[in-house]
């Protein structure tokens, strides 16, 4: 890859990140408010360490070693951080496995949020289809089978990831479910301890941050540029939380295109995973020119909003 190319990736990574972690942020800045300014700079510093170096360091890798059970714990850990071309070889045989079940969870993130979730109607369509909410689980239902059907064509493996990238999708989906209701029960019991607080945070990071590592394998298989762009992308929002998550709410569309961004990524690598040469700008440019539209139509009704008050 060259410099370019890693320059591209790093920034698209990072952009990635922070919108797709915008709803963790104004979670995190909820629960920090009724924090003591101790146990919120607590969180501000070595939370860092914990949510930006060791959890966005050890997906990648545990995605890698899932991808490739005959490596090993410790081979899949020295495989990611190689420079051997034998290595690499190996890992690029594997990724359609890889691939397959990261771009599925990502393409049921996407129609999860367009059905069922609440949200801010930035496009047409999204009010008609959010009416639809049933039809959430037959059209996923369809894709995944479909796409099963695809992969043991290609290679039983593939299937089997696909599966498992759909069970990802309902197993985080319901720790997020919880989250929330979690959230709810903070705001009511006062009696909580910080540290109880702090360590719902750090397990909510967790699991939010599974989305945009997920994803972060449409920019680059390559292990440590994906930490370093995650982890830029996780310090940015840190920052947001405790300084200005109030901003993030002037911007109500950001939301939709992290999920657009989101399902363009899901395409991305399933393609990929198939054989559909996919050049490695195409990731990062989808991205920058999606959120950078919402981002204009966030901005474009902020003034109008301004200029009716």
């Amino acid at each position: 890859m060259d410099i370019s190319a890693l320059i591209l990736s790093i920034l698209g990574l990072c952009v990635f990140e922070i919108v797709s972690s915008l709803d963790n942020a104004v979670v995190n800045a909820d629960v920090l408010s009724t924090m003591s300014a101790k146990w919120r700079k607590w969180f501000l510093v070595w939370g860092i360490f914990f949510g930006v170096f060791l959890v966005r360091g050890l997906l990648p890798w545990l995605i890698v070693w899932i991808s490739n059970p005959a490596l090993g714990p410790v081979g899949a850990l020295t495989a990611s951080f190689s420079n051997d071309p034998r290595v690499a070889a190996s890992l690029e045989a594997s990724s359609p496995i890889l691939l397959v079940g990261g771009g599925l969870f990502l393409i049921f993130l996407f129609f999860h949020w367009l059905f069922l979730e609440q949200k801010n109607f930035g496009l047409v369509l999204e009010k008609q289809i959010s009416r639809q909410g049933a039809w959430f689980y037959p059209v996923v239902s369809v894709i995944l089978a479909v796409v099963i059907w695809l992969a043991i064509k290609k290679d039983p493996m593939m299937a089997f990831a696909a599966s498992l990238g759909a069970s990802a999708f309902f197993i985080t989906h319901g720790f997020k479910e919880h989250a929330a209701r979690v959230e709810l029960e903070m705001k009511d019991n006062k009696d909580m301890s910080d540290i109880s607080k702090l360590i719902y945070l750090e397990i909510l990071d967790a699991t939010f941050s599974i989305d945009g590592v997920i994803g972060a394998f449409a920019f680059t298989m390559s292990v440590p540029i994906i930490i370093i762009g995650n982890g830029l992308g996780a310090i940015v929002v840190r920052e947001l939380t405790l300084r200005g998550v109030d901003r993030i709410r002037n911007y109500p569309f950001l939301k939709n295109g992290a999920m657009y961004s989101i399902f363009f990524l899901g395409i991305v690598m399933l393609a990929d995973s198939f054989g559909v040469h996919v050049p490695h700008y195409f990731a990062p440019l989808i991205t920058f020119g999606v959120i950078g539209f919402f981002l204009r139509k966030s901005i474009l009704f902020q003034k109008r909003s301004q200029k009716a008050v």
